[in-house]
């Protein structure tokens, strides 16, 4: 896209464009020179944090009017935007710092644009989590990014169960007061033994990586107090523990028949379908013998 084609005059009737804004998560030199440009040239800026925004828009002396959108408005507050783009004005989406729509309301913005027919345009830069990633020194080719785990226990428990037996490499987000209780609750369900790195305060002065396996990382953060914003990146599972867990999603009768395919005699198969499913052997057999019947 060209300079010329990002804020131009509209013809009559003609839609504005959503841009969805990347901002510093750190360092101010990581804004690019377009999102800077663009943010001169729109007309209105929908914050996350108008404050917080409004420090970053008079380091750069940019002079655009501000209106407030966050998680709590945002019900109110879309229609009102959407209703604004659809009068032919651009608009620029920021979040407090990377990229809108990730965990935050910028995802719920670019939904109703989307659903309006209004034209959604991304200004890339400054990402927590890819930037983590990318100096953890883990598998860079496939990965899910989890975000923010769920408040409860229960929860918390059921998201991670769900990612377990996943080979891709992990990505979540903490704040430093619940570091603890997440490494904990990541080494409990994912296994103490996998690999992981800790990226704190990224692009900032106390920029630090911390890895290692996540019961190496409990140990440090219980005698270290953990300060400034967390991303946790996380090893997927071993082949061996993804073919587990597939297995434990099987009918006991189709494990069997799964073993026997692959040469195993039936008395082995019996057994590594009892252990795999965390039942008895006998209970096996007599649901092989009511599918044969």
């Amino acid at each position: 896209m060209t300079a010329a084609t990002d804020i131009a005059a509209k013809t009559e009737g003609q839609q504005g464009t959503l841009y969805l804004c990347a901002t510093p998560i750190g360092n101010l030199e990581d804004m690019t020179l377009r999102a800077l440009r663009v943010l001169r040239e729109a007309e209105l800026i929908a914050a996350e944090d108008t404050r917080h925004t409004r420090q970053l828009l008079t380091h750069f002396d940019i002079h655009t009017r501000l209106t407030s959108y966050h998680e709590h408005n945002k019900e109110t507050k879309g229609p009102e935007l959407i209703a604004w783009l659809a009068a032919g004005h651009d608009l620029v989406c920021v979040s407090d710092a990377g990229l809108p729509g990730i965990c935050d309301p910028g995802s719920h913005l670019a939904q109703l644009a989307i659903a309006a027919g209004i034209r959604v345009s991304p200004l890339p830069g400054a990402n927590a989590g890819l930037s983590a990633l990318i100096c953890s020194g883990l598998d860079t080719t496939r990965f899910t990014f989890v975000g923010f785990l769920p408040k409860t226990a229960k929860r918390q428990r059921e998201v991670l169960e769900e990612v377990r037996s996943r080979r891709d490499t992990l990505i979540f987000y903490e704040a430093p007061h619940h570091l603890r209780a997440t490494l904990a609750a990541l080494a409990a369900v994912l296994g103490e033994e996998r690999q992981a790195a800790l990226g704190r305060e990224l692009t900032k002065r106390f920029e630090e990586f911390v890895r290692g396996s996540l019961g190496q990382l409990c140990a440090r953060y219980a005698a270290e107090q953990p300060r400034g914003e967390y991303v946790i990146v996380v090893a997927g599972a071993a082949e061996e523990a993804g073919e587990t867990a597939a297995a434990q999603q099987m009918a006991p009768t189709e494990l069997y028949a799964h073993y026997l395919a692959q040469g195993l005699p039936k008395k082995e198969a019996m057994r590594q379908t009892a252990k795999d499913l965390g039942i008895s052997r006998r209970e096996v057999y007599q649901r092989v013998l009511a599918e044969e019947r």
